[in-house]
């Protein structure tokens, strides 16, 4: 109740004020916001991680919501340095990326680029009925691709200590 308190303390105080409410609030928050965010990460900054990614799609801008999409997940395979697992798994509208994919060449080369850097796709069963759809309509899917369920799958991965993400 404390910290809710002086959070709304801070927001009444002003500008200079808050940040000094604020960084009592959360110790540690001054520092970080002062540390020059050019200065490269300490080697073994991040331990292993096992991340599994959510894409049910980015209706209306399905493309550019995948390139930005399929990016977040490239730079999170280069912050940590290689130090993680990605499973991403497609449903509902996610599994139009893979439609998409079979003639559009840059879909096509970042889903190979992160393939080649150990990410798994997998695609949800269900989707694929419910869209008349088959693992070879869609690119580079193959039948040990695709899962039962795909929420189902995240909730599979998470009780194996997956982290889960859905930018």
């Amino acid at each position: 109740m404390m910290l809710i308190y002086r959070q709304a303390a801070a927001i009444k105080l002003g500008t200079v004020s808050a940040a000094i409410a604020m960084a009592m609030a959360w110790p540690g928050m001054a520092q970080a916001q002062s540390a020059n965010t050019t200065a490269a990460v300490p080697k073994n900054y991040y331990t292993f991680q096992h991340v599994v990614y959510q894409n049910d799609g980015g209706f209306p801008e399905n493309r550019a919501y995948f390139l930005r999409f399929l990016h977040h997940i490239g730079a999170h395979i280069a912050a940590t340095d290689g130090q993680v697992e990605i499973r991403v798994v497609n449903f509902a509208s996610g599994v139009t990326l893979f439609q998409m994919a079979k003639t559009d060449t840059d879909l096509r080369n970042e889903i190979d680029t992160l393939r080649a850097k150990g990410v798994r796709f997998l695609i949800c069963r269900n989707t694929l009925n419910g869209m008349g759809l088959h693992a070879e309509d869609l690119y580079g899917v193959r039948p040990d691709d695709v899962v039962p369920s795909g929420v189902a799958e995240i909730a599979r991965l998470q009780g194996l200590g997956f982290v889960y993400i859905h930018p």
